[in-house]
């Protein structure tokens, strides 16, 4: 299964802070679906497998309800398990090219990049996208260094398949990012953190058909 460029423009990137409980992360999501992200990553670190599944398989039934395209972070065994559209790795997480192979062809597969051969490497193992970064400096991840616009640009240029942005991506300065190539942004608490995650996506779609 493969991903166009128009379905990334604005890629929802999940976190539970700023979430009570699952109900109301649940809800974030259907908001920022409805907002224009037409893709949403379901990320939690700090689930047990359990938990984690039977969250993953009510966001995934949410998702194909509400045509949107669901991917679980890192987590290939709840991604198939979930019946999710797809699943994200990092460079630390389970290598691509195994990633690939669990998955079979009939799923996404998106892979973090920082530089160009990472990007070429995970382009040879089966990914259908890229996330590069981080392109700004995010208190999601403390350990992601901002990267260079020369280096988001080489990166989408070393590939054939879309790159989406992410990173400390906002309101703010998603214009930033205009001229590089890439497909679109992925934002977390751009979206998650805000009072109305609905509107902040809706403003947000609008920003990224700019770049």
């Amino acid at each position: 299964m493969s991903i166009g460029r128009e379905a990334l423009r604005l890629y929802a990137v999940t976190d539970r802070a700023w979430a009570e409980d699952g109900a109301a992360l649940l809800r974030q999501v259907e908001a920022a679906v409805r907002g224009g992200a037409k893709v949403v990553q379901l990320r939690e670190k700090g689930l047990e497998h359990d938990a984690f599944l039977e969250e993953a398989k009510r966001f995934a039934a949410l998702c194909r309800r509400l045509g949107a395209v669901s991917i679980i972070n890192d987590r290939v065994d709840i991604a198939l398990e979930s019946g999710a559209d797809g699943v994200h790795v990092g460079q630390g997480d389970l290598e691509a090219g195994r990633a690939r192979a669990l998955l079979g062809p009939g799923k996404i597969m998106g892979v973090s990049a920082q530089l160009p051969e990472e990007a070429r490497r995970a382009q040879a193992a089966g990914a259908d996208y890229l996330g590069a970064g981080a392109a700004f400096a995010t208190g999601t991840k403390a350990d992601a260094a901002p990267i260079s616009r020369e280096t988001l640009r080489a990166v989408v240029a070393a590939v054939d398949i879309p790159v989406v942005a992410i990173g400390g991506v906002g309101r703010e300065n998603i214009l930033e990012l205009k001229g590089l190539g890439l497909a679109g942004v992925a934002v977390v608490s751009g979206i998650f953190g805000q009072r109305d995650p609905e509107a902040a996506a809706r403003e947000l779609r609008a920003l990224a058909e700019r770049l």
